[in-house]
């Protein structure tokens, strides 16, 4: 199975090459890291690669702003895409509505649950990608992106307030990116999840030391 799919590796490339990225945060560089996350995942977890791998390198083929109106309808707009694409290259079809389930399934803002391994590692790995060191940094890009302050001056680590995203980039770390570790749906995931969540609380500790 390796070398056909790796052939297709490469026109799942040059395909994303071509599409338009919503912001830094969610580039080629974002889509290599998905990719090399969920191949790990899936070999360790046994999943089928047929289905990761197109999966993961199509699961941001329509990307929306987060502030976006139809964030919510993303994912199932980049299955869509996805799939005409893959028919476009004579991919198998018989992976068509695994691959489009992962994709549709994978977004915090479809607000969905993954049903079936492949789908479930996708999410993992797009996730993963949001917590240590470089989700520190595209947290940051992000923020930047939408004009979010860096941290509230008077109660910068939400000690005694709700957490503001819309406002703050520190506290979308207590929103969100604090509970992705253990909502993470594969054993695998979640051991490399808490790893990485140690990161970005050695940062905040230092954060605090400097502020």
């Amino acid at each position: 199975m390796s070398e056909w799919l790796t052939k297709y590796e490469v026109q799942f490339y040059a395909f994303l090459d071509t599409q338009k990225h919503t912001d830094v945060a969610h580039d080629l560089a974002h889509i290599n890291r998905v990719v090399k996350i969920a191949r790990q995942l899936a070999c360790e977890e046994q999943a089928d690669l047929a289905i990761v791998i197109p999966a993961a390198y199509l699961h941001d083929c329509v990307s929306l702003p987060k502030d976006h109106v139809q964030r919510h309808l993303a994912s199932t707009l980049a299955g869509d895409k996805a799939v005409d694409f893959l028919r476009s290259i004579a991919y198998p079809k018989e992976y068509y509505d695994a691959i489009y389930h992962a994709i549709r399934y994978h977004s915090f803002s479809a607000d969905v649950k993954p049903e079936t391994l492949e789908a479930k590692i996708v999410q993992d790995a797009d996730r993963l990608d949001a917590l240590g060191a470089i989700g520190i940094a595209r947290c940051m890009q992000v923020s930047g992106a939408i004009n979010r302050v860096l941290y509230a001056q008077d109660d910068p680590f939400c000690d005694e307030r709700k957490p503001d995203d819309g406002r703050y980039a520190i506290d979308h770390f207590y929103n969100k990116l604090f509970r992705i570790a253990d909502g993470l749906n594969t054993p695998s995931a979640r051991l490399e999840g808490r790893r990485r969540e140690k990161i970005m609380r050695i940062f905040l500790e230092q954060l605090a030391l400097e502020i």
